[in-house]
């Protein structure tokens, strides 16, 4: 096949014809009938009896039989993607679904192009509204390297000669997500959503389809099970993914979108099957609509899509491998250098020379790579509605910032600093050289959230003003890491320069997302983290840029376990930053499980270290100790979770990385329960020569550990409600 785009081919037979395309496990059927529709058939996962598996890709399409076919009076069901245009008429009993639209109905085949570039192998499907002439193209990313994924979306192309309105337009679409053994998708379908919130971030919630509400009662229901965000918080109650599984024939599909901003998916019964619609904003759920007069285009957000043999333990690692496949290249998801932030249960936004030199010497001693000085530095006084100048304050720093700066460096540590380039405070002193075209505008008002302003950058000068402040922090005072916050939600988006509020936020988030791609390509070992109040913006447009990520705002130690061993579901284990933060009058067993919270992840450590007992804080030394010797395997390790997803009602929890022949078990008991717990390792039941250990602590009291071979798992004992350990086994 080509390396480099290829005319479109247009098949040598008549109409009807079938495309099959075998690519990274993956089979795509489509079938063109002879009115020229366009039907995706089967997307799934390939088993090792399936006819064509095993074939290599060529430049034509392969003959390929699907596992399963989808009867000839419910194919009309499977379009390839949904439009939705104003003005155009709507078909069946829909409810508030996006199915069944116009001028979607009408597309017809044009051509396909199939050819691989840089990342993989590209699938172009073209299609034609033959009334208004707008082109639609779907495309399906393949990437080398990575099984079971591929990235989706939707371009439009107004080739006509009036003006349309955009209401709806998907990114991914399939029909018959439920086909696949012999029971009702009441018994055999689970979806498995992460629920999100502030401090309560990736709380996995696993359900059947009755139990929300779509019980199989009808061929076509106008009930739907969405998931939805409006606003610039991505995730500000959902994680924007999903894993549904046939547990039946054990299956999952899977899928993310990759989106800062508002976004939309829903599932649906038509044609007595289950669908999925995916995609970006559109009017009814998120305000968003835009106008294409003649010659005008837009690009849909990119989805991400996949299908697995086995269940959501399967598709978290497919997806793990595929978020590493699109992430920037960087130095510090390969290095996992140990950060140290003053704010968790410590300078809580009210740094000084005084109180910042101590916790930089102990953060030294402990074994800390980098320190950030958290927010405050900026403010003599309240530092909350005043943001916008960043400047250091003299009377926190009487010496000056780059004092306390060079002290960090002195110690051997990257200096960092807290930054909230997107908002502005209602009381800043910049606000002076600006005017309401820096601004998220609404009904001819400035938007205004928690005193502060949302800053529009799709505005050069707010972008040059952005570029300003990185270039003083980065070349003026030598930082190497920028805790990048964002703590408001801008709502439904501006009304600035845009056809509809959500066009301007859309406009908005593409444009911070160009603006951060240019301070990388300028600061390429510049480390950015993102935080959001936490994890309230945890998406793949973001975190294919970023290297690291918040996960939560947690003050409760026992409370952020729940969160940690959630997160690689949702991100890379080498991207997620858990606070770590022992307290000043705590115990052992406190420090132990605060440093176990961050252990597979990426360790935040904060507290007041200058103030633990010489004990406790040898054992903050210890993990981090432990920690550089195991961090070069967690890049490359896959998550798995022997005692299910995390569970509030549990007495424990677990999460497990796998790296090869090691595999790390990190365990928390958070209430008292059973005396002990089996954690099943996958791969080494009934295998002999077993290798075990509590790595961490070295000197665990109270703790029992034994290899279970028959059964296949470590079966251990911890002293009880509010303890932590870390485990390994290896085997060869």
């Amino acid at each position: 096949m080509s390396t480099r785009p290829q005319p479109p081919l247009m098949p040598k037979n008549d109409f009807p014809f079938l495309l099959s395309f075998i690519e990274n496990d993956l089979l795509l059927q489509l079938e063109v009938t002879d009115s020229r529709d366009v039907l995706l058939l089967y997307f799934g996962s390939l088993r090792p009896h399936d006819p064509g598996a095993g074939q290599t890709a060529s430049g034509q399409p392969e003959a390929v039989a699907a596992p399963w076919t989808v009867p000839e009076a419910q194919k009309s069901f499977c379009r390839l993607l949904e439009l939705q245009l104003t003005g155009e008429d709507r078909a069946e009993y829909h409810g508030r679904t996006h199915r069944a639209s116009y001028p979607g109905l009408r597309l017809q085949y044009e051509s396909h192009a199939d050819y691989r570039n840089a990342y993989g192998r590209k699938l172009e499907i073209v299609l034609r509204d033959p009334v208004t002439s707008l082109k639609a193209v779907q495309h399906f990313q393949f990437l080398n390297g990575v099984s079971s994924v591929v990235r989706s979306w939707t371009e439009l192309l107004n080739e006509g000669e009036k003006e349309v309105t955009v209401e709806y337009i998907s990114s991914f679409a399939l029909t018959g997500l439920d086909q696949g053994g012999r029971g009702s998708r009441d018994d055999k379908m689970r979806l498995t959503l992460a629920h999100n919130g502030w401090q309560s971030e990736l709380q996995w919630v696993s359900r059947s389809l009755p139990e929300l509400g779509m019980p199989q009662m009808t061929d076509r229901s106008s009930k739907r099970i969405t998931g939805s965000n409006t606003g610039s918080w991505s995730a500000a109650e959902l994680i924007p993914m999903g894993v549904l599984e046939n547990m039946e024939i054990e299956s999952a599909f899977f899928w993310q979108i990759e989106h800062n901003g508002s976004w939309h998916w829903e599932i649906f019964e038509q044609g007595n099957m289950l669908s999925i619609l995916i995609g970006g904003p559109n009017e009814h759920d998120n305000h968003w609509w835009i106008k294409l007069a003649p010659g005008e285009g837009f690009t849909s957000v990119t989805a991400a899509a996949g299908s697995v043999q086995g269940g959501f333990e399967q598709a978290a690692q497919r997806l793990t491998s595929y978020r590493r496949q699109i992430r920037r290249e960087n130095e510090d998801n390969r290095k996992l250098p140990v950060i140290f932030n003053d704010y968790m249960n410590c300078l809580w936004g009210q740094p000084t020379t005084a109180k910042l030199l101590p916790l930089i010497d102990s953060a030294a001693e402990t074994g800390c790579e980098i320190f950030c000085i958290d927010a405050g530095w900026y403010a003599d006084g309240v530092w909350w509605d005043e943001v916008g100048e960043w400047l250091p304050s003299s009377a926190r720093f009487p010496e000056g910032l780059p004092y306390v700066l060079k002290k960090i460096r002195d110690k051997g540590m990257v200096p960092g600093l807290w930054l909230e380039l997107e908002v502005m405070g209602i009381n800043s002193p910049k606000l002076a050289d600006t005017d309401d075209s820096w601004f998220f505008m609404r009904h001819g008002q400035r938007v205004k959230d928690r005193s502060r302003y949302q800053l529009d950058y799709r505005n050069p000068k707010v972008r040059a003003y952005a570029d300003e402040v990185i270039a003083r922090l980065v070349e003026d005072y030598g930082v190497g890491y920028i805790k990048m916050d964002y703590n408001i939600n801008a709502g439904i988006g501006t009304e600035a320069a845009a056809d509809s509020f959500g066009d301007g936020l859309l406009g908005h988030n593409r444009a911070y997302l160009q603006w951060l791609d240019g301070v990388f390509a300028r600061y390429p070992e510049l480390i950015i983290e993102n935080c959001s109040s936490g994890g309230m913006r945890m998406d793949y447009a973001m975190l294919s840029r970023h290297s690291i990520q918040s996960t939560s705002d947690q003050e409760n130690y026992l409370n952020y376990a729940l969160i940690a061993a959630g997160c690689p579901g949702a991100l890379t284990p080498e991207q997620a930053a858990v606070w770590s933060y022992p307290l000043r009058e705590g115990n052992d067993e406190e420090v132990v499980f605060n440093m176990v919270n961050a252990l597979l992840l990426r360790i935040h450590q904060s507290g007041h270290l200058a103030e633990l007992t010489p004990n406790r804080r040898a054992l903050v030394k210890e993990a981090i100790d432990y920690y550089k010797e195991i961090r070069s395997s967690i890049p490359q390790a896959l998550p798995f979770w022997p005692l299910g997803l995390p569970d509030t009602s549990a007495a424990h929890i677990c999460l497990g990385l796998r790296a090869g022949s090691r595999n790390f078990l990190a365990v928390w008991q958070l209430k008292d329960g059973p005396d002990g717990c089996l954690l099943p390792v996958s791969g080494l039941q009934g295998q002999d020569g077993v290798r075990f250990k509590c790595a961490y602590p070295s000197q665990a009291e109270g703790t029992f550990c034994s290899w279970d071979s028959e059964r296949g798992g470590l079966y251990v004992k911890l002293p009880g409600a509010g303890t932590a350990r870390l485990f390994e086994v290896t085997a060869d």
